[in-house]
This record gives structure tokens, sequence and C-alpha cells, in this order.
């Protein structure tokens, strides 16, 4: 199954890109709520490119490594990525007279329900885009 999420940036593309892509912001958005964040992050965004992400509950009990391979990337459109798990998950970036619209849709998967999964990926995007919007 599917999910799909999304949110729209009151921020240019190219803006949107970067926040999106490069490590020293990707650490300041890439959690669900203030109780977790991302110390670290490493991504090569290319085709071939590997993405890592820590994630930990600040209070250290417990954290995981959200990591995948770029199966392709179209700057400012699209990235493609299959997580380890052999999960597919697909970004577009869609450029709206000074905004941009960010629609993700990736492959559930089976331990939590889809309602979960789905909040907590939104919640991240959410997260994202009041990161962007304050920088």
């Amino acid at each position: 199954m599917k999910i799909t999420i999304q949110t729209t940036v009151d921020a240019d593309v190219q803006k949107v890109w970067d926040y999106y892509s490069l490590p020293e912001h990707i650490t300041n958005w890439n959690f669900a709520s203030d109780d977790w964040h991302c110390p670290s992050a490493e991504n090569d965004l290319q085709p071939g490119g590997r993405y890592k992400a820590r994630m930990e509950a600040k209070d250290g009990s417990f954290g995981f490594d959200f990591e995948a391979t770029y199966d392709e990337v179209i700057k400012q459109k699209k990235i493609v990525y299959t997580l380890d798990d052999g999960r597919k998950v697909v970004t577009d970036f869609e450029s709206l007279e000074g905004k941009t619209k960010v629609i993700t849709v990736f492959d559930a998967e089976s331990e939590n329900s889809i309602e979960m999964q789905k909040e907590g990926w939104q919640a991240i995007l959410n997260n994202f885009k009041k990161y962007v919007e304050a920088s």
C-alpha cells in the first residue's frame, strides 16, 4: 500500500530543494515531534548515492538510522529512493508562483498502522515547512 503526504511551502523551489537536501538543514527539521531530534545527516544526492539520517529521542531512550539509496534525482523536481528495507519513496517538488508544493508517496511498512505512518511522515513534512518558512 502507498501513503501520500503533502504540504505547500511559502518559498521558491530552489530554497525548498536546498533545505530538503542539504545535511546542515536536514538536522534542523527531520523529526516528527519536539522530543525527538536528528543529530546527524549525510546526503549524496545522485543516482546510486546514499542518504543517512540519525533519528533519536532527546532523552536517549530510542534511536535509529534512516537509510536509503537514490534511484532518480531531477534537480528541483523529483527525488526517488529505496529504503534499506526495500520500500520505495518518491518526492515531487512543484513550483507554484513563489511557493512550492512538496508531495511524497511512500510504500507502507507492516509493523505500524497506516494512520500512524501517515501521521509520523506528515509531522516531519510539517516540521520541514515550518523550518523553511522561519528561515
